[in-house]
Protein backbone atom coordinates (compact mmCIF):
# COMPACT_ATOMS: atom_id res chain seq x y z
CA UNK A 1 0.00 0.00 0.00
CA UNK A 2 2.79 2.39 0.95
CA UNK A 3 4.65 1.53 -2.27
CA UNK A 4 1.54 2.29 -4.35
CA UNK A 5 1.09 5.63 -2.62
CA UNK A 6 4.79 6.43 -3.13
CA UNK A 7 4.65 5.51 -6.84
CA UNK A 8 1.45 7.55 -7.25
CA UNK A 9 3.06 10.60 -5.67
CA UNK A 10 6.21 10.10 -7.73
CA UNK A 11 4.14 9.90 -10.93
CA UNK A 12 2.29 13.09 -9.99
CA UNK A 13 5.56 14.85 -9.26
CA UNK A 14 7.06 13.79 -12.61
CA UNK A 15 4.10 15.37 -14.44
CA UNK A 16 4.62 18.77 -12.84
CA UNK A 17 6.35 21.51 -14.79
CA UNK A 18 9.79 22.77 -13.87
CA UNK A 19 8.36 26.09 -12.67
CA UNK A 20 5.94 24.34 -10.28
CA UNK A 21 8.68 22.05 -9.02
CA UNK A 22 11.06 24.93 -8.38
CA UNK A 23 8.33 27.00 -6.72
CA UNK A 24 7.30 24.07 -4.50
CA UNK A 25 10.90 23.38 -3.57
CA UNK A 26 11.50 27.08 -2.84
CA UNK A 27 8.37 27.34 -0.66
CA UNK A 28 9.21 24.19 1.26
CA UNK A 29 12.84 25.20 1.73
CA UNK A 30 12.03 28.75 2.78
CA UNK A 31 9.24 27.63 5.11
CA UNK A 32 11.46 25.07 6.79
CA UNK A 33 14.34 27.54 7.07
CA UNK A 34 12.16 30.32 8.48
CA UNK A 35 10.50 27.93 10.94
CA UNK A 36 13.87 26.77 12.19
CA UNK A 37 15.17 30.34 12.33
CA UNK A 38 12.03 31.50 14.17
CA UNK A 39 12.34 28.68 16.69
CA UNK A 40 15.94 29.64 17.34
CA UNK A 41 15.02 33.32 17.72
CA UNK A 42 12.08 32.62 20.06
CA UNK A 43 14.23 30.27 22.15
CA UNK A 44 16.95 32.92 22.41
CA UNK A 45 14.38 35.58 23.35
CA UNK A 46 12.85 33.32 25.97
CA UNK A 47 16.28 32.62 27.44
CA UNK A 48 17.03 36.37 27.60
CA UNK A 49 13.71 37.06 29.35
CA UNK A 50 14.28 34.21 31.81
CA UNK A 51 17.80 35.44 32.55
CA UNK A 52 16.58 38.98 33.21
CA UNK A 53 13.76 37.70 35.42
CA UNK A 54 16.14 35.35 37.20
CA UNK A 55 18.51 38.21 38.02
CA UNK A 56 15.62 40.23 39.45
CA UNK A 57 14.23 37.46 41.68
CA UNK A 58 17.75 36.51 42.74
CA UNK A 59 18.14 40.10 43.96
CA UNK A 60 14.90 39.72 45.87
CA UNK A 61 16.23 36.49 47.41
CA UNK A 62 19.45 38.23 48.47
CA UNK A 63 17.47 41.09 50.06
CA UNK A 64 15.25 38.63 51.95
CA UNK A 65 18.28 36.72 53.16
CA UNK A 66 19.79 39.99 54.41
CA UNK A 67 16.64 40.76 56.39
CA UNK A 68 16.68 37.23 57.82
CA UNK A 69 20.27 37.65 59.00
CA UNK A 70 19.26 40.82 60.93
CA UNK A 71 16.00 39.41 62.35
CA UNK A 72 16.62 35.76 63.28
CA UNK A 73 14.55 35.97 66.53
CA UNK A 74 10.83 35.31 66.86
CA UNK A 75 10.14 39.06 66.98
CA UNK A 76 12.33 39.52 63.96
CA UNK A 77 10.42 36.83 62.13
CA UNK A 78 7.19 38.77 62.62
CA UNK A 79 8.89 41.83 61.22
CA UNK A 80 10.23 39.70 58.37
CA UNK A 81 6.69 38.49 57.55
CA UNK A 82 5.53 42.09 57.36
CA UNK A 83 8.47 42.99 55.16
CA UNK A 84 7.79 40.08 52.80
CA UNK A 85 4.17 41.14 52.44
CA UNK A 86 5.37 44.66 51.59
CA UNK A 87 7.54 43.13 48.89
CA UNK A 88 4.53 41.38 47.37
CA UNK A 89 2.43 44.57 47.53
CA UNK A 90 5.12 46.66 45.88
CA UNK A 91 5.69 44.25 42.96
CA UNK A 92 2.69 42.59 41.37
CA UNK A 93 4.95 40.21 39.49
CA UNK A 94 5.97 38.48 42.73
CA UNK A 95 3.70 35.54 43.50
CA UNK A 96 5.22 34.09 46.65
CA UNK A 97 8.23 34.38 49.05
CA UNK A 98 9.05 31.60 51.56
CA UNK A 99 11.92 30.98 54.00
CA UNK A 100 12.82 27.41 55.03
CA UNK A 101 15.25 26.13 57.67
CA UNK A 102 16.83 22.89 56.52
CA UNK A 103 18.54 20.66 59.07
CA UNK A 104 19.77 17.51 57.38
CA UNK A 105 16.73 16.13 55.61
CA UNK A 106 14.27 17.94 57.83
CA UNK A 107 12.67 21.07 56.37
CA UNK A 108 10.97 23.62 58.65
CA UNK A 109 8.89 26.58 57.43
CA UNK A 110 10.19 29.85 58.96
CA UNK A 111 8.31 32.75 57.38
CA UNK A 112 6.70 33.88 54.14
CA UNK A 113 4.14 35.80 52.20
CA UNK A 114 2.07 34.60 49.26
CA UNK A 115 -0.23 35.84 46.56
CA UNK A 116 -1.09 32.33 45.30
CA UNK A 117 -1.28 28.88 46.84
CA UNK A 118 1.78 26.68 46.20
CA UNK A 119 3.44 24.02 48.33
CA UNK A 120 7.14 23.44 47.92
CA UNK A 121 8.15 19.80 48.22
CA UNK A 122 10.53 19.06 51.08
CA UNK A 123 12.74 16.92 48.89
CA UNK A 124 13.15 19.73 46.33
CA UNK A 125 14.08 22.23 49.08
CA UNK A 126 16.50 19.76 50.68
CA UNK A 127 18.24 19.10 47.32
CA UNK A 128 18.67 22.85 46.76
CA UNK A 129 20.12 23.20 50.27
CA UNK A 130 22.58 20.37 49.71
CA UNK A 131 23.67 21.74 46.35
CA UNK A 132 24.63 25.16 47.75
CA UNK A 133 23.68 26.74 44.41
CA UNK A 134 20.65 28.63 43.24
CA UNK A 135 18.13 26.50 41.43
CA UNK A 136 15.45 27.72 38.98
CA UNK A 137 12.23 25.80 38.36
CA UNK A 138 9.40 26.54 35.91
CA UNK A 139 6.12 25.96 37.75
CA UNK A 140 2.42 26.31 37.13
CA UNK A 141 0.35 28.13 39.75
CA UNK A 142 -3.28 29.11 40.07
CA UNK A 143 -2.32 32.57 38.86
CA UNK A 144 -0.58 31.28 35.75
CA UNK A 145 2.92 30.31 34.69
CA UNK A 146 5.73 31.30 37.03
CA UNK A 147 9.44 30.96 37.67
CA UNK A 148 10.61 29.70 41.04
CA UNK A 149 14.01 30.23 42.71
CA UNK A 150 15.50 28.20 45.55
CA UNK A 151 18.29 30.31 47.00
CA UNK A 152 20.52 28.74 49.70
CA UNK A 153 21.79 31.49 51.99
CA UNK A 154 25.60 31.68 52.08
CA UNK A 155 27.60 31.29 55.27
CA UNK A 156 25.44 28.44 56.71
CA UNK A 157 26.69 25.11 58.07
CA UNK A 158 26.04 21.73 56.52
CA UNK A 159 23.70 20.74 59.40
CA UNK A 160 21.65 23.97 59.31
CA UNK A 161 20.95 25.99 56.18
CA UNK A 162 18.34 28.58 55.33
CA UNK A 163 16.75 28.45 51.85
CA UNK A 164 14.80 31.36 50.41
CA UNK A 165 12.11 30.36 47.88
CA UNK A 166 10.87 33.10 45.55
CA UNK A 167 8.15 32.66 42.91
CA UNK A 168 7.45 35.31 40.27
CA UNK A 169 4.85 35.37 37.50
CA UNK A 170 6.01 35.03 33.85
CA UNK A 171 2.82 36.25 32.18
CA UNK A 172 4.71 39.21 30.74
CA UNK A 173 7.26 36.87 29.21
CA UNK A 174 4.48 34.79 27.67
CA UNK A 175 2.87 37.89 26.18
CA UNK A 176 6.19 39.09 24.80
CA UNK A 177 6.89 35.68 23.28
CA UNK A 178 3.39 35.53 21.81
CA UNK A 179 3.76 38.92 20.18
CA UNK A 180 7.21 38.00 18.93
CA UNK A 181 5.81 34.78 17.48
CA UNK A 182 3.00 36.64 15.71
CA UNK A 183 5.45 39.19 14.35
CA UNK A 184 7.75 36.41 13.19
CA UNK A 185 4.91 34.60 11.38
CA UNK A 186 3.72 37.78 9.69
CA UNK A 187 7.23 38.78 8.65
CA UNK A 188 8.00 35.22 7.44
CA UNK A 189 4.84 35.09 5.32
CA UNK A 190 5.60 38.51 3.88
CA UNK A 191 9.20 37.58 3.16
CA UNK A 192 8.12 34.30 1.56
CA UNK A 193 5.59 36.13 -0.63
CA UNK A 194 8.23 38.67 -1.64
CA UNK A 195 10.72 35.90 -2.50
CA UNK A 196 8.11 34.03 -4.57
CA UNK A 197 7.24 37.25 -6.38
CA UNK A 198 10.90 37.85 -7.20
CA UNK A 199 11.20 34.21 -8.28
CA UNK A 200 8.14 34.47 -10.53
CA UNK A 201 9.41 37.68 -12.11
CA UNK A 202 12.96 36.36 -12.63
CA UNK A 203 11.97 32.86 -13.80
CA UNK A 204 11.50 33.94 -17.39
CA UNK A 205 14.93 35.55 -17.62
CA UNK A 206 16.78 32.92 -15.61
CA UNK A 207 15.13 29.74 -16.91
CA UNK A 208 12.12 30.31 -19.18
CA UNK A 209 13.71 32.12 -22.12
CA UNK A 210 16.96 30.06 -22.25
CA UNK A 211 14.97 26.83 -21.98
CA UNK A 212 12.59 27.87 -24.77
CA UNK A 213 15.52 28.83 -26.98
CA UNK A 214 17.12 25.42 -26.41
CA UNK A 215 13.86 23.59 -27.11
CA UNK A 216 13.22 25.56 -30.32
CA UNK A 217 16.70 24.73 -31.57
CA UNK A 218 16.25 21.05 -30.68
CA UNK A 219 12.91 21.00 -32.55
CA UNK A 220 14.64 22.43 -35.62
CA UNK A 221 17.33 19.75 -35.31
CA UNK A 222 14.66 17.04 -35.13
CA UNK A 223 13.36 18.30 -38.48
CA UNK A 224 16.82 17.81 -39.98
CA UNK A 225 17.85 21.46 -39.82
CA UNK A 226 21.22 21.18 -38.12
CA UNK A 227 22.34 24.65 -39.23
CA UNK A 228 20.48 26.54 -36.48
CA UNK A 229 22.47 27.30 -33.32
CA UNK A 230 21.50 28.51 -29.85
CA UNK A 231 22.12 32.26 -29.71
CA UNK A 232 22.83 32.98 -26.04
CA UNK A 233 25.33 35.64 -24.98
CA UNK A 234 25.63 34.55 -21.37
CA UNK A 235 28.50 33.36 -19.20
CA UNK A 236 26.54 31.28 -16.70
CA UNK A 237 25.56 27.61 -16.83
CA UNK A 238 23.04 28.30 -19.62
CA UNK A 239 25.81 29.83 -21.69
CA UNK A 240 28.03 26.80 -21.10
CA UNK A 241 25.16 24.47 -22.01
CA UNK A 242 24.48 26.46 -25.18
CA UNK A 243 28.16 26.27 -26.15
CA UNK A 244 28.20 22.50 -25.62
CA UNK A 245 24.96 22.10 -27.60
CA UNK A 246 26.33 24.18 -30.47
CA UNK A 247 29.49 22.08 -30.50
CA UNK A 248 27.39 18.91 -30.57
CA UNK A 249 25.19 20.31 -33.36
CA UNK A 250 28.31 21.22 -35.34
CA UNK A 251 29.68 17.69 -34.95
CA UNK A 252 26.31 16.22 -35.98
CA UNK A 253 26.24 18.48 -39.03
CA UNK A 254 29.71 17.31 -40.02
CA UNK A 255 28.70 13.68 -39.49
CA UNK A 256 25.57 14.18 -41.60
CA UNK A 257 27.65 15.85 -44.32
CA UNK A 258 30.08 12.95 -44.29
CA UNK A 259 27.13 10.56 -44.33
CA UNK A 260 25.70 12.31 -47.40
CA UNK A 261 29.08 12.13 -49.08
CA UNK A 262 29.43 8.47 -48.10
CA UNK A 263 25.95 7.73 -49.43
CA UNK A 264 26.82 9.41 -52.70
CA UNK A 265 30.06 7.42 -52.84
CA UNK A 266 28.19 4.19 -52.12
CA UNK A 267 25.70 4.97 -54.86
CA UNK A 268 28.59 5.47 -57.25
CA UNK A 269 30.12 2.19 -56.11
CA UNK A 270 26.80 0.39 -56.57
CA UNK A 271 26.54 1.86 -60.05
CA UNK A 272 30.08 0.72 -60.83
CA UNK A 273 29.46 -2.76 -59.46
CA UNK A 274 26.21 -2.97 -61.42
CA UNK A 275 28.15 -2.14 -64.58
CA UNK A 276 30.65 -4.84 -63.66
CA UNK A 277 27.81 -7.32 -63.23
CA UNK A 278 26.46 -6.41 -66.66
CA UNK A 279 29.93 -6.68 -68.18
CA UNK A 280 30.51 -10.03 -66.50
CA UNK A 281 27.10 -11.23 -67.66
CA UNK A 282 28.02 -10.21 -71.19
CA UNK A 283 31.31 -12.07 -70.85
CA UNK A 284 29.46 -15.15 -69.61
CA UNK A 285 27.01 -14.88 -72.51
CA UNK A 286 29.93 -14.54 -74.94
CA UNK A 287 31.56 -17.54 -73.34
CA UNK A 288 28.34 -19.50 -73.73
CA UNK A 289 28.11 -18.53 -77.36
CA UNK A 290 31.76 -19.42 -77.96
CA UNK A 291 31.28 -22.70 -76.17
CA UNK A 292 28.17 -23.43 -78.19
CA UNK A 293 30.06 -22.57 -81.35
CA UNK A 294 32.92 -24.79 -80.21
CA UNK A 295 30.58 -27.70 -79.64
CA UNK A 296 28.90 -27.08 -82.99
CA UNK A 297 32.31 -26.89 -84.68
CA UNK A 298 33.48 -30.07 -82.99
CA UNK A 299 30.32 -31.90 -84.03
CA UNK A 300 30.54 -30.46 -87.54
CA UNK A 301 34.21 -31.42 -87.81
CA UNK A 302 33.38 -34.91 -86.64
CA UNK A 303 30.41 -35.23 -88.94
CA UNK A 304 32.21 -33.77 -91.99
CA UNK A 305 35.69 -35.10 -91.31
CA UNK A 306 34.84 -38.76 -91.68
CA UNK A 307 33.11 -38.56 -95.08
CA UNK A 308 35.73 -36.11 -96.36
CA UNK A 309 38.51 -38.50 -95.48
CA UNK A 310 36.58 -41.31 -97.11
CA UNK A 311 36.07 -39.29 -100.27
CA UNK A 312 39.74 -38.29 -100.35
CA UNK A 313 40.82 -41.90 -99.77
CA UNK A 314 38.60 -43.24 -102.51
CA UNK A 315 39.82 -40.56 -104.92
CA UNK A 316 43.43 -41.48 -104.18
CA UNK A 317 42.70 -45.16 -104.78
CA UNK A 318 41.11 -44.36 -108.11
CA UNK A 319 44.14 -42.27 -109.09
CA UNK A 320 46.40 -45.26 -108.47
CA UNK A 321 44.63 -47.23 -111.19
CA UNK A 322 46.19 -47.23 -114.66
CA UNK A 323 44.44 -46.39 -117.85
CA UNK A 324 42.39 -43.52 -116.54
CA UNK A 325 41.35 -40.95 -118.98
CA UNK A 326 43.07 -37.60 -118.62
CA UNK A 327 39.83 -35.87 -117.92
CA UNK A 328 38.92 -38.42 -115.21
CA UNK A 329 42.35 -38.15 -113.61
CA UNK A 330 42.07 -34.38 -113.60
CA UNK A 331 38.68 -34.52 -111.87
CA UNK A 332 39.94 -36.97 -109.23
CA UNK A 333 42.85 -34.64 -108.46
CA UNK A 334 40.35 -31.83 -108.08
CA UNK A 335 38.33 -33.96 -105.63
CA UNK A 336 41.44 -34.67 -103.50
CA UNK A 337 42.48 -31.03 -103.52
CA UNK A 338 39.02 -29.81 -102.54
CA UNK A 339 38.72 -32.33 -99.69
CA UNK A 340 42.08 -31.11 -98.40
CA UNK A 341 40.86 -27.53 -98.70
CA UNK A 342 37.64 -28.35 -96.78
CA UNK A 343 39.61 -30.08 -94.05
CA UNK A 344 41.91 -27.04 -93.76
CA UNK A 345 38.86 -24.73 -93.48
CA UNK A 346 37.37 -26.94 -90.73
CA UNK A 347 40.65 -26.93 -88.78
CA UNK A 348 40.86 -23.11 -89.06
CA UNK A 349 37.30 -22.78 -87.74
CA UNK A 350 38.12 -25.09 -84.81
CA UNK A 351 41.22 -23.06 -83.97
CA UNK A 352 39.26 -19.78 -84.20
CA UNK A 353 36.52 -20.98 -81.83
CA UNK A 354 38.89 -22.54 -79.30
CA UNK A 355 39.26 -20.61 -76.04
CA UNK A 356 42.75 -19.57 -74.93
CA UNK A 357 44.60 -21.81 -72.49
CA UNK A 358 43.86 -21.22 -68.79
CA UNK A 359 46.04 -18.77 -66.84
CA UNK A 360 46.68 -20.35 -63.44
CA UNK A 361 47.70 -18.37 -60.35
CA UNK A 362 47.83 -18.88 -56.58
CA UNK A 363 44.64 -17.76 -54.76
CA UNK A 364 42.22 -18.71 -51.98
CA UNK A 365 38.52 -19.48 -52.00
CA UNK A 366 37.94 -16.38 -49.85
CA UNK A 367 39.50 -14.16 -52.53
CA UNK A 368 37.36 -15.66 -55.29
CA UNK A 369 34.13 -15.41 -53.30
CA UNK A 370 34.95 -11.87 -52.16
CA UNK A 371 35.29 -10.81 -55.80
CA UNK A 372 32.33 -12.86 -57.10
CA UNK A 373 29.49 -12.60 -54.55
CA UNK A 374 29.09 -8.79 -54.78
CA UNK A 375 28.45 -9.22 -58.50
CA UNK A 376 25.19 -11.11 -57.88
CA UNK A 377 24.06 -9.05 -54.88
CA UNK A 378 21.42 -7.12 -56.92
CA UNK A 379 19.96 -10.44 -58.11
CA UNK A 380 19.86 -11.93 -54.59
CA UNK A 381 18.10 -8.82 -53.28
CA UNK A 382 15.62 -8.91 -56.12
CA UNK A 383 14.84 -12.63 -55.59
CA UNK A 384 14.94 -12.28 -51.76
CA UNK A 385 17.62 -14.94 -51.46
CA UNK A 386 19.99 -15.11 -48.48
CA UNK A 387 23.58 -16.34 -48.89
CA UNK A 388 25.33 -18.10 -45.99
CA UNK A 389 29.10 -18.57 -46.38
CA UNK A 390 30.97 -20.98 -44.10
CA UNK A 391 34.70 -21.44 -44.75
CA UNK A 392 37.58 -23.05 -42.90
CA UNK A 393 39.48 -20.66 -40.63
CA UNK A 394 42.70 -21.10 -42.67
CA UNK A 395 41.96 -22.94 -45.95
CA UNK A 396 44.79 -23.84 -48.25
CA UNK A 397 45.46 -21.97 -51.49
CA UNK A 398 44.54 -23.33 -54.90
CA UNK A 399 45.97 -22.74 -58.36
CA UNK A 400 43.24 -21.74 -60.78
CA UNK A 401 42.22 -19.37 -63.54
CA UNK A 402 40.50 -16.57 -61.65
CA UNK A 403 38.17 -15.58 -64.50
CA UNK A 404 37.08 -19.15 -65.36
CA UNK A 405 36.47 -20.13 -61.71
CA UNK A 406 34.36 -16.98 -61.32
CA UNK A 407 32.45 -18.08 -64.42
CA UNK A 408 31.85 -21.49 -62.82
CA UNK A 409 30.55 -19.99 -59.57
CA UNK A 410 28.37 -17.44 -61.38
CA UNK A 411 26.80 -20.14 -63.57
CA UNK A 412 25.97 -22.28 -60.53
CA UNK A 413 24.59 -19.32 -58.58
CA UNK A 414 22.51 -18.24 -61.59
CA UNK A 415 20.97 -21.72 -61.75
CA UNK A 416 20.23 -21.58 -58.01
CA UNK A 417 18.55 -18.18 -58.34
CA UNK A 418 16.45 -19.46 -61.26
CA UNK A 419 15.34 -22.34 -59.04
CA UNK A 420 14.20 -19.96 -56.26
CA UNK A 421 12.05 -17.26 -57.91
CA UNK A 422 10.14 -16.66 -54.64
CA UNK A 423 13.10 -16.50 -52.28
CA UNK A 424 15.23 -19.03 -50.47
CA UNK A 425 18.72 -19.64 -49.18
CA UNK A 426 22.10 -20.45 -50.73
CA UNK A 427 24.74 -22.07 -48.52
CA UNK A 428 28.40 -21.96 -49.59
CA UNK A 429 31.04 -24.00 -47.77
CA UNK A 430 34.65 -24.93 -48.48
CA UNK A 431 37.00 -27.44 -46.90
CA UNK A 432 40.10 -29.46 -47.65
CA UNK A 433 39.36 -33.00 -48.79
CA UNK A 434 42.42 -35.10 -47.94
CA UNK A 435 45.68 -33.82 -49.41
CA UNK A 436 44.80 -33.18 -53.04
CA UNK A 437 41.45 -31.42 -53.35
CA UNK A 438 39.68 -28.35 -52.08
CA UNK A 439 35.91 -28.89 -52.15
CA UNK A 440 33.57 -25.96 -52.70
CA UNK A 441 29.89 -26.79 -52.13
CA UNK A 442 27.02 -24.57 -53.25
CA UNK A 443 23.61 -25.71 -51.96
CA UNK A 444 20.24 -24.09 -52.56
CA UNK A 445 16.69 -24.63 -51.31
CA UNK A 446 15.15 -24.53 -54.77
CA UNK A 447 12.79 -26.89 -56.55
CA UNK A 448 15.54 -29.43 -57.28
CA UNK A 449 16.23 -31.60 -60.35
CA UNK A 450 14.39 -34.73 -61.32
CA UNK A 451 16.36 -37.99 -61.22
CA UNK A 452 15.81 -38.52 -64.97
CA UNK A 453 17.39 -35.13 -65.76
CA UNK A 454 20.23 -35.30 -63.24
CA UNK A 455 22.48 -37.37 -65.54
CA UNK A 456 21.93 -35.06 -68.52
CA UNK A 457 22.20 -31.57 -67.05
CA UNK A 458 25.90 -31.29 -67.95
CA UNK A 459 25.32 -32.15 -71.59
CA UNK A 460 25.52 -29.22 -74.01
CA UNK A 461 22.17 -27.73 -75.08
CA UNK A 462 20.21 -29.87 -72.61
CA UNK A 463 17.74 -27.73 -70.70
CA UNK A 464 14.38 -28.04 -68.98
CA UNK A 465 13.49 -24.58 -70.36
CA UNK A 466 13.95 -24.89 -74.14
CA UNK A 467 11.37 -22.23 -74.84
CA UNK A 468 13.43 -19.49 -73.17
CA UNK A 469 16.19 -19.14 -75.71
CA UNK A 470 19.66 -20.70 -75.88
CA UNK A 471 20.03 -22.73 -72.68
CA UNK A 472 21.78 -25.91 -71.57
CA UNK A 473 25.33 -24.53 -71.71
CA UNK A 474 25.84 -23.35 -68.11
CA UNK A 475 26.65 -26.67 -66.44
CA UNK A 476 28.40 -27.89 -69.60
CA UNK A 477 30.73 -24.89 -69.32
CA UNK A 478 31.19 -25.65 -65.61
CA UNK A 479 32.14 -29.25 -66.38
CA UNK A 480 34.61 -28.28 -69.10
CA UNK A 481 36.28 -25.59 -66.98
CA UNK A 482 36.62 -27.98 -64.03
CA UNK A 483 38.11 -30.57 -66.38
CA UNK A 484 40.67 -28.01 -67.62
CA UNK A 485 41.58 -27.40 -63.95
CA UNK A 486 42.15 -31.09 -63.28
CA UNK A 487 39.07 -31.26 -61.09
CA UNK A 488 35.51 -32.42 -61.34
CA UNK A 489 31.97 -31.45 -60.51
CA UNK A 490 29.36 -33.48 -58.64
CA UNK A 491 25.64 -32.67 -58.50
CA UNK A 492 23.20 -33.99 -55.90
CA UNK A 493 19.55 -33.04 -55.98
CA UNK A 494 16.08 -34.11 -54.88
CA UNK A 495 12.91 -32.60 -56.25
CA UNK A 496 11.44 -30.11 -53.81
CA UNK A 497 14.48 -30.25 -51.48
CA UNK A 498 17.10 -28.27 -53.38
CA UNK A 499 20.35 -28.94 -55.21
CA UNK A 500 23.98 -29.18 -54.07
CA UNK A 501 26.83 -28.66 -56.56
CA UNK A 502 30.29 -29.67 -55.31
CA UNK A 503 33.46 -28.50 -57.07
CA UNK A 504 36.73 -30.41 -56.58
CA UNK A 505 39.77 -28.19 -57.16
CA UNK A 506 43.38 -29.36 -57.12
CA UNK A 507 45.63 -27.97 -54.39
CA UNK A 508 49.01 -28.86 -55.94
CA UNK A 509 50.54 -27.45 -59.13
CA UNK A 510 52.15 -30.80 -59.86
CA UNK A 511 48.84 -32.63 -59.51
CA UNK A 512 47.18 -30.02 -61.66
CA UNK A 513 49.75 -30.48 -64.46
CA UNK A 514 49.36 -34.24 -64.31
CA UNK A 515 45.58 -34.21 -64.44
CA UNK A 516 44.97 -31.16 -66.64
CA UNK A 517 45.12 -31.31 -70.43
CA UNK A 518 45.83 -27.85 -71.82
CA UNK A 519 44.57 -28.99 -75.20
CA UNK A 520 40.99 -29.57 -74.04
CA UNK A 521 38.57 -27.50 -76.02
CA UNK A 522 35.74 -25.63 -74.27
Amino acid sequence: MINKIFHHLTDKANRLTLRVKLASLAVFGLAFTMAAWGFIQLSALENILVEQQAKRIEGVAETVSTFYEHFPTRRGIATLDSTLKDFLQSDVRLARIDIFDVRGKRVNYVAGASRVQYDWEDATVAQASAGKKSRYIKIQTDGGTALGLLYPMPGQTQQSRVVVAVITFTRANTEILGRAQQLLIVSSVGLLAAILLVFALSYGWLIGWPLKSMMDTIDESKKGRYIKRVEMNRHDEWGQLADHFNMMAHEIQEVMSRNVELTRHLEDRVHEETLKVLQLQNQVDNLKRLTALGHLTANLAHDLGTPLHSIAGLAKLLLEKEGLLPDTSHKLHLIVDQTRRLDHVIQNVRRATRLPDPHFELMTIQEILTETLPLIEPLTIKNQVDIDVRLDSAPESIYADRYRIQTVILNILQNSLDAMPRGGKISISARTDGHHFMTLSIADTGKGIAAADLQKVCEPFYSTHPEEGMRGLGLAIVRDIMTSHGGRVEIQSKPGRGTTVTLFLRLSVADLKKESDPGIKL
